[in-house]
């Protein structure tokens, strides 16, 4: 199927709305085709431009959605609109509910051990006929071929990996060297906000597009990191001036 696609400072994202994304994606894991999905940021595009390395790997994806508002406005910007947000998180909530539903199984890689332990119990409890085929935290080293094998031999329909990027796309790209089916996603934070380690912003903030803006008050470590978007946002002016 032709997807039409957005290009955000030399990365294509898919504009599709949420339900349309799912379909596919979920057409994709029972027919058990190899899915590569990276959910993309300011700070990703941003970090691709500046390493061809993983530039090169993210291009390599089959889906690269919107995850941020910034995305969005800038691809407004650029008189290339994009339908709608699509959020990792949300993605990965509904990815959950589809696989409870047919009976799927699943991988889980990331975050600190007692957050991937909160994010098994939690998932068990919730979505009873998932199929859990292991879990790992996010500690180890890309070279370490013992997790590889492990995460390789359970033959998830899904693995999802919150390691943060680059290193989540990374591994994802080793991994999906490997298998020969199964749909491999990065999620981030995801299992922070899955099991309210960290709490996702309240309703409000989402519906005026300031989930960013209550990160920020609540971690406020993560300045430094916000200091990415007026960069973003200039580059995009250029481009936009280039065009």
């Amino acid at each position: 199927m032709n997807k039409q696609k957005v290009n955000v400072l030399n990365v294509s994202f898919d504009n599709l709305r949420q339900e349309e994304l799912l379909a596919q994606l979920n057409h994709r894991i029972q027919i058990q085709q190899k899915t590569f999905v990276v959910t993309a940021n300011p700070e990703i595009v941003m970090y691709a431009n500046q390493y061809p390395n993983y530039m090169d790997i993210i291009k390599k994806a089959d889906y690269i959605t919107p995850d941020g508002i910034g995305i969005v406005k800038a691809a407004r910007m650029l008189k290339t609109p994009i339908i709608e947000r699509v959020a990792g998180y949300d993605l990965m909530l509904e990815l959950l509910k589809n696989a409870d539903k047919l009976n799927q199984s699943i991988y889980l890689l990331g975050a600190k051990e007692e957050v991937i332990l909160k994010t098994v119990k939690k998932i068990k409890t919730e979505f009873p006929n998932i199929k859990l085929k292991g879990y790992h935290n996010g500690y180890f080293e890309l070279t370490d071929k013992t997790l590889l094998n492990q995460a390789v031999e359970a033959q998830a329909d899904i693995i999802f990996v919150g390691l943060g990027f680059p290193k989540q796309e990374e591994w994802i790209q080793n991994y999906l060297q490997h298998v020969t089916k199964g749909l491999a996603m990065g999620v981030g934070g995801s299992f922070d906000a899955y099991t309210g380690t960290v709490k996702r912003a309240p309703a409000i903030f989402i519906k005026m597009n300031l989930e960013w803006f209550y990160r920020l008050l609540k971690q406020p470590t993560r300045f430094k990191r916000m200091l990415m978007i007026p960069k973003f946002l200039l580059a995009v002016q250029k481009e936009k001036r280039k065009r």
